[in-house]
Order: C-alpha cells, then sequence, then structure tokens
C-alpha cells in the first residue's frame, strides 16, 4: 500500500495541478451549514495520495439529466446547473452514447460481425466531455462515465442474450468483445486527450445470478475490463472503480480486488449481508466511495430519515471515504435531498 501511494504521489505531481478555488453553490438549508470552504481538487487528490480524509469529506451523487439533456450545450449547462446546485466533489459527466441496439447478433457465431465505432460515433459524447472539462475542471475533478466492453455489448444484444451467448460459446462471443474494447478504447483516449481527471468506470458481468461457472467471468469478461482499465489507469490520477449492481446483486466482490482504480465504489449489500464502508476499504485497501442506498432517504423527502442514515454511515466508515450512493440515483430526486447530504459529509470531521 506504501508503495502504491508513493507511486500516486509521483505521478500526480508530475502532472502539475493547480488549486483552484470551489465554485459557490446556490442554495443554503436551514439548520445546516454549507461546509468549509475547500479546493475540490486538492481534497480528492489528497485522499487518493494519502489514503486518508484531510479534515474534510467528498461527496458525490450522480443523476440522469433525461431526455433534452443528453447532448449538446443543454446537456453541458444541467451539468453544471447540478454541480453548482448540490455542491458536489466531482464534476461527473454522464455518458449517453451506447451502443445501438443490433438485430444482426442472434446467434454467438454472429458476434464476429459486431460493428467497430471509432471516433466520429462519440463526437456528441466528446463535445459534452470538451466543454466541461474547460468549464469544471478548475473547481473538481472531471471524470467521465466509462462502461465497460460487457456493458456496451449487452446494450448491443440485451444484458439477457448476451449472457446466454456467453454460456453458449464464449469463444465466439470473445470476437465481438475484442472490437467493443477497441471502441471503447477510442473513447477514453479522446477522453484523455481533452483533459478529463480520469473516469468512473463501471464493470457488470459478475453478478451472482450471471455465470454459475466462475471461469466465464475469469476468461471472457475480466480481461477486457483490465484491457480498459489498466490503460486510463496510467493515464489518469482520478479513477472510480464502479461495480455496477443495476442489473443484479454480488454475491462475491474478491473478483475485482485487483481492477485498478484509486477509489472505490460499489453497493453495500454482498450476498446476504450489509457490510459498511469500512469492509470494502478492509477489502480494496483503498479508499471507498458510496454508503447510502439509491433507494434510500435520499430519494424520499424526509430528512431527518436522511440525516440518521448517514450520521449511521459515518459510524462505521474508513479514514478513506466519499459519501455517496452505489449507483446513479433514480427517478425524480429532489436535488435539495441530495445537497443535504453533501452538506453532511462536509461538515463531518474526518
Amino acid at each position: 500500500m506504501e508503495n502504491y501511494l508513493q507511486n500516486r504521489r509521483r505521478f500526480i505531481q508530475s502532472l502539475g495541478l493547480i488549486s483552484a478555488t470551489a465554485l459557490t453553490s446556490s442554495w443554503t438549508l436551514p439548520g445546516i451549514n454549507s461546509g468549509p470552504k475547500v479546493d475540490k481538487r486538492e481534497a480528492v487528490f489528497n485522499l487518493i495520495q494519502t489514503g486518508k480524509n484531510q479534515g474534510y469529506t467528498p461527496s458525490g451523487f450522480f443523476v440522469h439529466f433525461g431526455e433534452g439533456f443528453k447532448t449538446g450545450d443543454a446537456a453541458v449547462q444541467k451539468h453544471l446547473e447540478y454541480f453548482n446546485a448540490v455542491d458536489i466533489d466531482f464534476v461527473k459527466i454522464q455518458y449517453e452514447s451506447e451502443f445501438p441496439l443490433l438485430t444482426s447478433i442472434q446467434k454467438p457465431e454472429d458476434w464476429a460481425k459486431m460493428p467497430f465505432y471509432k471516433k466520429d460515433f462519440f463526437e456528441s459524447q466528446l463535445y459534452v466531455v470538451k466543454e466541461l472539462v474547460k468549464k469544471g475542471k478548475k473547481s473538481a475533478p472531471v471524470i467521465a462515465t466509462l462502461y465497460s466492453p460487457f456493458m456496451s455489448a449487452g446494450h448491443s444484444v440485451t444484458s439477457e442474450v448476451l449472457t446466454e451467448h456467453m454460456k453458449q460459446d464464449p469463444e465466439s462471443v470473445k470476437k465481438g468483445m475484442e472490437i467493443i474494447t477497441e471502441s471503447t478504447l477510442i473513447f477514453a483516449r479522446e477522453c484523455i486527450k481533452l483533459g478529463v481527471d480520469g473516469f468512473l468506470s463501471s464493470t457488470q458481468g459478475g453478478e451472482g445470478f450471471r455465470f454459475q461457472d466462475p471461469e466465464i467471468f475469469k476468461n471472457y469478461v475480466k480481461p477486457f475490463d483490465l484491457a480498459v482499465m489498466n490503460e486510463i489507469n496510467d493515464a489518469c490520477p482520478c479513477n472510480v472503480l464502479h461495480i455496477c449492481d443495476y442489473v443484479g446483486d454480488y454475491n462475491d466482490l474478491s473478483p475485482f480486488v485487483d481492477y485498478p482504480g484509486h477509489i472505490v465504489n460499489c453497493s453495500m449489500k454482498v450476498g446476504n449481508e450489509m457490510l459498511h464502508p469500512q469492509d470494502i476499504y478492509d477489502q480494496f485497501k483503498r479508499p471507498v466511495f458510496g454508503g447510502l442506498e439509491k433507494r434510500g432517504a435520499i430519494s424520499t423527502a424526509n430528512s431527518s430519515n436522511l440525516k440518521a442514515e448517514v450520521t449511521d454511515v459515518f459510524k462505521n466508515s474508513p479514514e478513506g471515504f466519499v459519501l455517496g450512493a452505489e449507483c446513479a440515483l433514480l427517478g425524480e430526486i429532489d436535488w435539495k435531498q441530495i445537497r443535504l447530504a453533501v452538506d453532511l459529509a462536509h461538515n463531518q470531521k474526518a
């Protein structure tokens, strides 16, 4: 762990990170101070370098902005509006260029026909990345959402079809996974050129319901995850490993322990247990991002319940901790509830 932190420290110093004053947020909430005014970039990078919060607990909650705010300047402005309103410590860019659903892949051997998407496919997404780097990077780390090759394969044929094809003939599916990985790396490399600080790198495929044979994940999902994640981790100082539970729970997180990523974000529900952020830290030996359930108190109008839930999370959180949820918040969430959770984190003594 010590060597890891030393290496990260040298790498971050080599980038010449510049301090910047965080933007002033637009709300104040009764009975809650907005927290100390800090340099958000410095706070997050110090957390990554040392593995500990430096007197300030960062926070991040992410939402989908819906139709009308997925591309162009409308998307850029909505991202910035949200960032300023809720005072989170990341400018996190939603990904709205999912691979289209294909009718040409009906059986495992069809994966050799997987289209290869080049830079032009991602242009609308890259415009949003470029503008948010330009407008947001001085205020907080800018991280772009990055779906794993397995997830993009699922978008191409549905998750259910992909799973079945991998069970039937993973060697044939592998041909498509190789093509998707190269497309994914095109997007990631372009984002790096534009100046992102890192990615929220999302992975699926290891859920408890997915494959009874663990060799399928080990040989046909994980290698493609690592091909992407190792490259972005070498290039960027702020990557979040997001073990996505959107389609199902995990019985075991151990297959992900050797995945790269400076911060780990996952559900606290593993098998039949509800773990704590400290448990995840003990397993992964790096800062943990999460603690709250996306369908929990933050999704309701009950501020008292949210305060109690945040207090409980901090009782079992590690020194290196970012308050957030296990995935993007669902549905129409009141931004003031999110701001309340963020303010509670910022006022929490690290």
